[in-house]
């Protein structure tokens, strides 16, 4: 087994930091590694809502996981930085440098730049990374069936998209859900995967070239502007797939990824009421991973809740520690997704083993 030479350094592509704010106009946040394209930034210690910025809508724009809202620009994030971002304080609302706060920043690369993308029926202005498998799209509805161009040259396995200037909802699209395109999962909410739209993709999945999408105003109203996060699988370095979990806490699933996950975020879609849940190996460096955030709501950082995992040298392992309804991560016969990404993978591009935590 070998992997894509390029990705046997995962944090070349994605890593975690931690820091504390300082309550000043001008932190500058350093050790990513790279210049971030998305970064998404939470208040471990406090409750705030999720931060969520990108460079192709520009430094300072801000989204938020947990809420419907449309894209404010208030300078919470001031730039992205070649090994890292600067965060300031916005007296208003403060989610990324409030003094004494403890933060985490999640950050992802993809091309430092942008380019015009005519491979769909709208254009779109893509930044996209083909070795991580991994792009950020911005384009403006028609209010007709469209298709439009994500750059990555093979088929997203995730799409997440956001209305900018309009409340509206995160609508996601997970490939590890067998009638996707027929449907959606909403990331600002706690709601089962439904049928009950087809109108957001068309009822078309994503090919190597584009994404589709319908008349739903979440993905494609007249008019206004979105912003999509595209993610293609990557052997060693990115998984997106289901699993069935089995309620056991001494023996709990076991879900393979051919990597050390360095990050996962987890979704159940059999019933409403799971809260979409992220764990990552900096925040718990050592086994159980046992401090997890909740991208639909702002809750502070939970640790050792009921639902805890093992990130492993080949996948991670899902526990149930009591008895919550419904279980987010590991109920007998629930149904779940999860987006994967690697701290180290099972084997280098040149063959050699890697080890286990």
């Amino acid at each position: 087994m070998s992997y894509t030479n390029g990705l046997d350094k995962p944090s070349d592509y994605f890593n975690t930091v931690l820091y504390t704010g300082d309550g000043s106009n001008g932190q500058a946040i350093t050790g990513v590694g790279f210049q971030p394209d998305w970064l998404w930034i939470k208040s471990r210690s406090g409750t705030a809502f999720h931060e969520l910025h990108d460079s192709v809508r520009g430094a300072g724009k801000r989204l938020f996981s947990n809420d419907t809202a449309g894209e404010s620009n208030v300078g919470t994030v001031s730039s992205f930085d070649s090994d890292g971002f600067t965060v300031s304080r916005n007296n208003a609302y403060d989610g990324t440098n409030q003094s004494g706060v403890s933060f985490v920043g999640w950050n992802w690369l993809a091309s430092n730049t942008t380019a015009s993308n005519t491979d769909g029926s709208i254009t779109s202005t893509v930044s996209a990374n083909t070795t991580s498998g991994f792009s950020i799209v911005s384009y403006t509805g028609t209010g007709s069936n469209a298709t439009i161009g994500h750059g990555l040259g093979s088929a997203p396995k995730v799409v997440i998209v956001k209305t900018r200037d309009a409340a509206r909802d995160w609508t996601v699209y997970h490939g590890g859900i067998s009638n996707m395109a027929s449907g959606y999962i909403i990331l600002n909410a706690t709601d089962a995967f439904s049928t009950a739209f087809s109108t957001i993709w068309n009822n078309t999945d994503p090919t190597s070239s584009v994404f589709s999408v319908g008349t739903a105003n979440t993905s494609n109203n007249l008019n206004s502007n979105y912003i999509a996060y595209c993610f293609a699988e990557k052997k060693g370095f990115s998984k997106f797939g289901s699993y069935t979990g089995n309620g056991n806490y001494s023996d709990g699933t076991f879900v393979y990824t051919g990597f050390k996950p360095a990050w996962i975020m987890v979704k159940r879609t059999d019933t409403a009421g799971a809260y979409w849940t992220v764990m990552d190996s900096v925040r718990s460096p050592y086994n159980e991973i046992s401090r997890q955030l909740y991208p639909s709501v702002s809750d502070a950082e939970y640790d050792n809740p009921p639902n805890n995992a093992d990130f492993l040298s080949n996948g991670f392992k899902l526990y149930h520690g009591s008895t919550p309804s419904p279980d987010n991560t590991n109920a007998s016969g629930g149904t779940y997704i999860y987006m994967a990404f690697a701290e180290n993978p099972f084997v280098t591009s040149s063959g050699i083993p890697t080890t286990a935590r």
